[in-house]
């Protein structure tokens, strides 16, 4: 299987400091990696190296076989990268239909798609994004990503701020966006959803991934995942 992304010696940080210190991780074409760490691990400095929103210091980025390391974010979201950020940051004086559209690309993801795929979503299109529980900005703010027709999406903690019951609407969503081809990183700090839509797990600690491994094989080594993330 072809790796979509393949990021080598990742090192990036912020004034001059190192936060992500070599990093390594690939993510197979249709696949989805969790990526796991405890708060400080340097998990949405790889978020924002990778979408272009912080320059690394060094190392390389390739989606496919193009380089975007120290591309700016607007070129790296054209060549098929896009982020659904913590927080989901929609427009909040727009309706929903305005957040898309603003967001509609020349792809094949059209706002009638994301409304066919999020029935909830078209419901409310009318309404303005303060107006929006926290589990339909999180819709929107997938249906916007999915707008720029990425290859590849990275989640940054998803589940963030949600209910239980509502974490599992987005999980039952973004379960059914694999078999539209679309490989994901998904920063977790829910285990339950990391390991429902996870193929692989990478785990960071101190700005390096210090554990690769299919997700089932993560899951029945309890003594590991203590170790790694003070869980068990």
């Amino acid at each position: 299987m072809t790796d979509v992304l393949t990021v080598r010696d990742l090192r990036a940080g912020y004034a001059g400091t190192t936060v992500l210190d070599g990093v390594d991780l690939t993510v197979p074409a249709g696949g989805v990696v969790a990526l796991l760490g405890r708060n400080g691990a340097g998990k949405t400095t790889f978020v924002h190296a990778v979408m272009g929103l912080l320059k690394p210091y060094s190392g390389s980025v390739r989606l496919g076989d193009r380089e975007l390391a120290g591309a700016p974010a607007h070129t790296v979201a054209r060549a098929g990268i896009a982020i659904v950020p913590q927080g989901r940051r929609v427009f909040a004086p727009l309706t929903v239909a305005e957040n898309l559209r603003l967001a509609a690309g020349r792809g094949d993801w059209t706002p009638e798609r994301v409304y066919e795929l999020m029935p909830q979503l078209a419901g409310r299109r009318g309404h303005r994004g303060d107006q929006l529980s926290g589990g339909e900005q999180q819709m929107l703010a997938i249906g916007r990503a999915l707008l720029r027709g990425p290859r590849l999406l990275l989640l940054d903690e998803p589940s963030d701020g949600l209910a239980p019951a509502v974490v599992d609407q987005v999980a039952d969503l973004l379960d059914g966006l694999r078999g539209e081809g679309i490989s994901a990183v998904l920063v977790e700090q829910d285990l339950h959803l990391a390991f429902r839509l996870a193929d692989e797990v990478a785990v960071m600690r101190k700005g390096r991934v210090v554990h690769r491994g299919s997700t089932e094989d993560f899951r029945a080594d309890r003594a590991r995942a203590h170790a790694l993330l003070g869980v068990g």
